[in-house]
C-alpha cells in the first residue's frame, strides 16, 4: 500500500431528493439508507480503508456537520476534517483539500470521492481505483471514474471517450450534462460514452496546476492559507476565503476546460443514490416491483415505494409509479420518479411551514 495516497471524501451535500428522510439537520449521507447498520459516510469510509490507511482519509463538509462526523468516524483526527464555512459546490471543496495536504505531503495522489454513492462490487471498484492511481502517479493526468452505461439515463452526465484497444486508461473527448433521453439512447448505441461517476483521481501537482491554470481566483484564495493550514487560524482564515469563493462544480471549472483529461471505465455496481427512485432501483422488491417498508398492506399496485411506520398501519390500494413516504412530522406522496420536484417542495414547505419541516 502506497503511503503517499490520501482519500478525500466530500461529505457537505443536503440531500434535498430524499427529503423527507433525508433533513437539514442529517442529510443522507449520515443515514443508514440500505439498512447495514452504518451510514453512506461510515460505509464510504470502510470502503477506501482497502485503497489506504485511516489517517490519509480525510473528510470535508459543512461545519455544521462537524459533530455527526465525529460521532459516525471517531477513528479520524480532527485536521482529517475539513470544514466549509458556506456551501460552495465542489471545486471550492477539492481546492481546500488539494492546498492542506499539499502543505502536509507534496507528493501526494488524491483519490476524491462523494459520500452517498453505493459500490456492490468491492474488488472491481478496487482494481479501478489503482488503474486510476497508478496512471496518475505517472504524468498531469487528470483521471475521472467512468460508469459503463445499462440504460439511456437523463440524470447523469456523460464522458465520451477516444477508443484505443489495450489501453486502460482513456483519453476523454467530450462531456455532456444531463441529455434529453434520446440523445442519451444514442450514446448508450454508440458504446463510447460512460456516466459521469464523479470519482476522480489526480496527483497533487496536477489539480494544483490546473487550479492555477484555469481558476486563478479560486487557486489564490486557497494559496494564501499555506501557512493557516493545521494552525489554529485555520477556521477563520477558511471563513473569510469561502465568503469570496465561486460557486462552481470541479465539472465546469476544471474537468472540461483541460486538455490532459482522461477516464478508466469501471463496472462495479455503482449507483449514485441521487433520488428515491435509484434507492428503489436497488431494493428488494415484491412480485409487483414494490419496495415495501414498515407495517404496510398492498392492494393492486406496481412499481412504488412504500415507506410505511412499523408501529402505524399503512394501506395502499390502486397506485403505481409513487413514493407514500410516512414519516413523525410529514407524510409525503408524489410520483416517485419526478426528483426535480423536491427542491420545489423544500422551497415552499421553507416559505409557508417553517424550517422545522426541512
Amino acid at each position: 500500500m502506497s503511503s503517499n495516497i490520501y482519500v478525500v471524501i466530500m461529505a457537505g451535500g443536503s440531500g434535498t431528493r430524499f427529503w423527507p428522510y433525508s433533513r437539514d439537520k442529517k442529510p443522507k449521507q449520515f443515514l443508514d439508507v440500505l439498512g447495514t447498520g452504518r451510514s453512506l459516510l461510515q460505509m464510504t469510509f470502510d470502503r477506501f480503508k482497502g485503497i489506504t490507511t485511516e489517517d490519509k482519509i480525510w473528510v470535508v463538509s459543512n461545519d455544521k456537520y462537524e459533530e455527526l462526523i465525529k460521532e459516525q468516524l471517531p477513528e479520524i483526527e480532527n485536521h482529517q476534517i475539513l470544514l466549509e464555512t458556506e456551501k460552495r459546490n465542489t471545486a471550492p471543496c477539492i481546492a481546500y483539500a488539494a492546498y492542506k495536504i499539499m502543505k502536509k505531503d507534496p507528493n501526494a495522489v488524491l483519490v476524491v470521492s462523494p459520500s452517498d454513492h453505493v459500490i456492490f462490487k468491492e474488488k472491481e471498484f478496487n482494481e479501478v481505483i489503482s488503474t486510476s492511481i497508478k496512471g496518475a502517479s505517472n504524468d498531469e493526468k487528470l483521471i475521472t471514474i467512468g460508469i459503463r452505461p445499462n440504460r439511456p439515463e437523463t440524470g447523469y452526465g456523460y464522458i465520451q471517450y477516444i477508443s484505443e484497444p489495450g489501453v486502460e486508461v482513456k483519453k476523454v473527448k467530450t462531456f455532456t450534462e444531463k441529455p434529453e433521453a434520446d440523445l442519451a439512447a444514442k450514446f448508450l448505441e454508440s458504446g463510447d460514452f460512460l456516466w459521469n461517476s464523479g470519482i476522480f483521481v489526480w496527483s497533487i501537482h496536477s489539480i494544483i496546476n490546473a487550479f492555477e491554470k484555469h481558476e486563478e481566483e479560486i487557486a489564490s484564495l486557497f494559496a494564501a492559507g499555506l501557512n493557516e493550514y493545521f494552525t489554529d487560524n485555520e477556521r477563520s482564515f477558511i471563513k473569510k476565503t469561502y465568503s469570496q469563493c465561486k460557486n462552481i462544480s470541479i465539472d465546469y471549472a476544471i474537468m472540461e476546460k483541460s486538455e490532459n483529461v482522461f477516464v478508466v471505465p469501471g463496472d462495479f455496481g455503482w449507483s449514485d443514490l441521487g433520488s428515491w427512485n435509484a434507492l428503489h432501483e436497488i431494493k428488494d422488491k415484491d412480485e409487483n416491483e414494490n419496495v415495501v417498508e414498515g407495517s404496510v398492506m398492498v392492494y393492486d399496485s406496481k412499481d412504488n415505494y412504500i415507506k410505511g411506520k412499523k408501529n402505524k398501519l399503512t394501506v395502499v390500494q390502486g397506485c403505481e409509479g409513487l413514493l407514500v413516504a410516512d414519516f413523525d412530522d410529514v407524510l409525503l406522496v408524489c410520483k416517485k420518479e419526478d426528483s426535480s420536484i423536491f427542491r420545489d417542495f423544500i422551497t415552499d414547505v421553507k416559505t409557508e411551514k417553517g424550517e422545522k419541516f426541512v
